[in-house]
């Protein structure tokens, strides 16, 4: 049961390179005096403990002196890499000419219509149009996300949902980057808007058959916890809408969605350990739901519609990776449950996409993905042929249930993303489109990719995915960027990204470090990688690291590491407990402020992730957790050089997380070492909107390292 498995698409496309260290160039000046945030102590009180903390006041948003604070540290770092920007130009230009701008996806077919995504050249965001039967038939137009991003520092669309009888669409907007949907509705017909306006939403919406009544998530504004289902009706929206359900348990969020033959609507409950699904019949949409299954304590999974059986994914009777069982809509129930597919030790189930003659689970066995395709003729089954160790593979957007083809998506280090259809029949692939890389002479056999083994301290064998140019000369002096996440299962497989050539194409190894924490080696390395086991996850990527300077891959002097989110909490372990390994860092919205932050239950995602973290009102907890939090733990050393980002509408991780963080290692390292505080004042978690917005941060991010590294061209 995959979790956060679009952030594992986000996080790959952030790849950085590392530095000389502790030899800063002169690029940086050094009479340039960095800000110093003002002291002003401040006592958190829980078990008999006290922690002091001298910039709990940078959690004020609206103090005038938070923000003129954080624009100092803007200024300070703008200020350091001003020789710089020429370089940064060029590397954005270099990055953007490979992006083929004019660029269309592969059309599907849906419910009689083609759906196209468009790019067109020198404009930042998507053009969604559909035609009718034939992709022959003229274009229609749905949104021009161009036209209604103006005016907006920050656009977001999402959760396009066309209705039944293709008269009318349900999409989301965020402008503020706080994940924080409006849910509109558009009448195709007339290309107006509907009065339909319902803010605090997570986008997503489920129609009904009558194509008249929506079922939408709504978000507490306050947490952004998603805590209620409610039922709208487009025809009648002076009407209040109806709460379909509210989660009263704060540590669960909840989800709308449909079967895949839209005969059914489903409500999931989840939390990280515990899920509970809902269902009604879309044709009678004011009649309650039902359950499927009532929570338990542990029992996690997810259900799918063949007919009038439902097939559903569990854990259930300690299938740690997975096992499919099978029950009749009528008796849906833990009771009535048969086995379907046994759970296996070496094999985690991750998905089940059904079809009409086929169903396909998607396993991950060895850390490797691949496509069980079985028949439900004769339940005859194969593997889909496949070759390599370091790549990416995902069953793709298949809304059509008669359809006899899979389409599907691979991407590899060295390979860019392609599309492929699969014919289960003929056993027959086609690739329908692979990125294009522009700009240059790429080539994907210029690069070596491989999979390597590292020793950890407990004896565990953990896999790092390696891609490099062919001409790089591999020793001591190699710069390598090693990168991880490391939590919510989350798992990171390796991808092409074209960004990356930068650095490949300069010299330097790229490495992803498979921790503990992620569900690479399936169930169980996650579940040693959360609560009372979770340094496990850190001194994993400690472990790697000695071992890409033991094997000579790299040196200390070059071994740079980059994490994000809960992979920035990552960062801040690893360089209080082994700074000596790591040249430069990069933190991308670091969660760093462990314990203050799971004891605020008022921040968003707080109470929903006990089961990730711990409770930490919990005194076992709040010790564990202590002795690892990276702002709890900073101490009087040498760090390495740091960039560190932080987006001031972040939803996930409050800015003030990064931003008490830099202040206080300033007081506190000993090194000449660059410390920087780069906060994006209009972003959130995900950084800059727009395809090149985007670009502009990763060519900033780059030129910091590469200028480290002293590679300035």
């Amino acid at each position: 049961m995959k979790k956060n498995k679009r952030l594992i698409f986000i996080l790959l496309a952030f790849t950085f390179v590392g530095a000389c260290k502790n030899n800063v160039p002169m690029t940086f000046d050094p009479s340039i005096v960095p800000p110093m945030a003002e002291k002003n102590a401040y006592q958190h009180r829980i078990h008999d403990d006290i922690r002091i903390d001298d910039y709990f006041w940078l959690k004020d948003r609206e103090n005038p002196e938070v923000v003129d604070y954080l624009e100092r540290e803007n200024d300070y770092y703008q200020k350091m890499m001003k020789n710089t920007k020429s370089f940064e130009s060029d590397l954005f230009e270099e990055m953007k000419s490979r992006i083929k701008e004019d660029d269309t996806s592969v059309p599907y077919f849906y419910n009689g219509y083609w759906y196209i995504t468009r790019y067109n050249k020198g404009e930042q965001y998507p053009i969604y149009i559909r035609k009718k039967d034939s992709l022959t038939a003229n274009e229609e137009l749905l949104f021009d996300c161009n036209q209604m991003a103006k005016g907006h520092d920050y656009f977001s669309l999402r959760g396009i949902n066309v209705s039944p009888d293709n008269t009318k669409v349900a999409f989301g907007i965020d402008t503020q980057s706080r994940r924080k949907y409006t849910l509109y509705v558009k009448d195709l017909a007339t290309n107006t808007l509907l009065p339909t306006k319902i803010e605090n939403t997570t986008a997503n919406s489920v129609w009904a058959a009558d194509n008249q009544h929506l079922f939408y998530t709504y978000k507490d504004p306050e947490t952004l916890r998603s805590t209620t289902i409610y039922r709208h009706d487009i025809l009648n929206t002076n009407t209040k809408d109806t709460q379909v359900y509210f989660e009263a348990d704060e540590t669960f969020s909840v989800y709308v969605s449909s079967s895949k033959s839209n005969e059914y609507i489903f409500i999931a409950s989840f939390s990280t350990l515990t899920s509970e699904f809902q269902f009604l019949k879309a044709s009678t949409p004011l009649e309650p739901f039902s359950y499927v299954q009532k929570r338990i304590r542990g029992l996690e999974y997810s259900v799918s519609q063949f007919k009038e059986d439902f097939y559903i994914m569990t854990n259930h009777d300690d299938a740690v990776n997975f096992k499919l069982v099978k029950t009749a809509i009528e008796t849906p129930e833990l009771s009535s449950w048969e086995p379907f597919l046994e759970h296996r030790e070496d094999t985690l189930i991750e998905d089940l996409d059904i079809f009409e003659t086929h169903y396909v689970v998607t396993e991950r066995t060895n850390g490797l993905t691949r496509f069980r395709i079985v028949s439900w003729e004769d339940g005859s089954d194969y593997f889909m042929p496949l070759e390599g160790e370091t790549y990416t593979l995902y069953s793709g957007f298949n809304p059509t249930f008669e359809s006899t083809k899979l389409r599907y998506g691979y991407t590899s280090l060295t390979t860019p993303s392609s599309v492929y259809e699969f014919d289960m029949l003929t056993k027959t692939t086609t690739l329908l489109k692979q990125v294009e890389v522009l700009g240059g002479d790429f080539k994907p056999e210029n690069y070596i990719e491989k999979r390597i083994w590292a020793p950890a301290r407990d004896g565990k064998q953990i896999p790092i995915s390696l891609v490099y140019h062919k001409n790089t000369k591999i020793g001591p002096s190699t710069p390598l960027l090693q990168y991880a996440y490391g939590s919510y299962g989350a798992t990171i497989d390796p991808g092409f990204s074209s960004t990356r050539l930068s650095l490949l194409d300069r010299g330097f190894v790229y490495a992803i470090a498979h921790i503990r924490g992620g569900e690479y080696l399936g169930r169980q390395w996650y579940e040693d990688g959360k609560l009372f086991k979770k340094k496990n996850t850190f001194t994993d990527f400690i472990d790697c690291s000695k071992f890409l300077i033991n094997q000579k891959y790299t040196s200390a002097d070059h071994l740079n590491a980059y994490g994000g989110s809960a992979g920035g909490l990552l960062m801040g372990v690893v360089i209080n407990e082994a700074p000596e390994l790591y040249n430069s860092i990069v933190a991308a919205v670091p969660f760093v402020d462990v314990i203050t932050t799971m004891l605020d239950e008022t921040i968003p995602l707080t109470t929903s992730e006990y089961d990730e973290w711990g409770n930490p009102n919990n005194k076992d907890y709040y010790q564990y957790m202590k002795s690892y939090s990276p702002y709890d733990n900073i101490k009087k050393q040498d760090y390495p050089n740091m960039l560190v980002t932080a987006g001031f509408h972040d939803s996930q991780v409050q800015y003030w997380e990064p931003a008490k963080w830099v202040a206080k290692l300033r007081t506190l390292k000993t090194d000449n070492n660059v410390l920087f505080l780069d906060t994006n004042m209009k972003a959130g978690h995900g950084g800059a909107s727009g395809r090149f917005n985007a670009l502009k941060e990763t060519a900033e991010t780059y030129t910091f390292l590469l200028e480290l590294e002293g590679i300035t061209d």
